[in-house]
């Protein structure tokens, strides 16, 4: 017998010992206190919770600390726990497409494809073979569904599953989850979204969890404490070119033009200036970066994108040939900002955008996450271009 088949009988026994009739639910236990809090959350509720640990692709061994530390959790919860092994899998969605981005000249946006491709694509296909009704994570986001009648057939009905910003306005992590469509988020749950970061950790420390006091993930979570300039070195190498200013002066030498993002004013290494110098534009073609001095400097700022790639959670709100008047993010924990998003005359499968204000430092491969006024999520798309 094959160790997945194995696995299989494993947990579904374990599923049918918890209690009959109970709704199932996968928790993605990372180890941090968020994810452990939704797994306590779920049992209180009265559902049958399974605790897994996705092993993925990890540079500083701390992933074997987290692993540990959500058994620790779901042995205090007495939950059935498992280690799922997705390194192969998250190296060619996740890694390859952050790599291929920045040799691009992009700035990919890694925690968007490892939630699509990982979270809750392959871990939940996994979790529903597995017998599974739901998975559920420690992200801070709510979700809701509506019902709406089928057109043209008033006694039928279909659910509409929506997506809002978290009670935590500060840990709301919806930016990162514009991907995900209906399929797979009628099986999602999401149990702390109604609740702020202290009480989380309230709630932790009240029920004697191990994880109540672990601080925070800070940065692309693969990484751990390796820059990712030193990672990117693996495999793209060094190329010392010119910095330019926005006159075209050359004022300094780079050290290749894919190490470097939009907006970044840390490493520039150019000093006789009062002003901090911000990275404005690169040709990794040509090996050239263009900096601008000063925070309020207008080359810094941009009022329209085009997006490709783009996702409306609720197909309903597509646009046709119109206009759509949203609120939008274009960097996570910005401020909303008014926008109106048209369809791309010369793209069909593209839509532009254009802010009531110029925004800093907008970088193409980053996301542009669009909401409406009571807070729902409405989708997103990846800059492609800045127009």
């Amino acid at each position: 017998m094959n160790d997945d088949k194995y696995l299989k009988r494993v947990i579904i026994f374990a599923m049918r010992t918890i209690v009959k009739n109970k709704k199932t639910v996968f928790v993605a236990m990372s180890g941090g206190v968020d994810s452990s809090v939704a797994a306590l959350l779920l049992k209180r509720q009265g559902y049958g919770v399974v605790g897994v640990f996705m092993r993925c692709f990890n540079l500083d061994g701390c992933a074997e600390r987290d692993a540990e530390d959500a058994r620790r959790v779901a042995e205090k919860l007495k939950i059935p726990f498992y280690v799922w092994d997705f390194e192969k899998e998250y190296k060619k969605k996740v890694v390859e497409y952050m790599v291929k981005g920045y040799k691009k000249g992009i700035t990919p946006n890694p925690d968007v494809m490892c939630n699509r491709e990982i979270k809750f694509g392959i871990f939940l296909k996994k979790a529903l073979q597995m017998g599974a009704d739901f998975v559920a994570t420690g992200h801070y986001i709510k979700i809701q569904n509506s019902k709406f009648k089928i057109q043209n057939d008033n006694s039928k009905f279909k659910i509409i599953y929506k997506l809002f910003q978290a009670k935590d306005k500060n840990k709301d992590q919806s930016y990162f989850l514009w991907a995900l469509i209906q399929a797979q988020l009628k099986h999602c749950l999401f149990p702390i979204g109604d609740y702020l970061k202290p009480k989380v950790r309230e709630i932790a420390r009240k029920a004697g969890l191990p994880t109540a006091e672990k601080k925070d993930s800070q940065g692309i979570c693969f990484l751990g404490k390796i820059s990712l300039e030193d990672f990117l070195k693996q495999y793209i190498p060094k190329k010392q070119g010119d910095v330019l200013d926005v006159f075209g002066k050359k004022i300094g030498k780079h050290k290749g033009a894919h190490f470097y993002t939009i907006g970044q004013r840390h490493g520039l290494g150019i000093g006789g200036s009062e002003k901090p110098y911000y990275v404005v534009e690169k040709n990794v073609k040509k090996n050239i970066i263009v900096v601008a001095e000063g925070d309020d400097n207008s080359a810094l700022y941009k009022k329209r994108i085009e997006l490709t790639d783009v996702n409306f959670i609720n197909q309903q709100l597509l646009i046709n040939n119109q206009q759509q008047q949203v609120l939008m993010r274009v960097r996570y924990r910005q401020p909303l900002i008014n926008a109106v998003l048209r369809q791309s005359a010369l793209k069909s499968a593209s839509i532009r955008a254009l802010f009531e204000k110029p925004q800093k430092a907008v970088a193409p491969g980053q996301s542009a996450v669009f909401y409406n006024k009571a807070g729902e999520m409405l989708g997103g798309g990846t800059i492609d271009k800045i127009l």
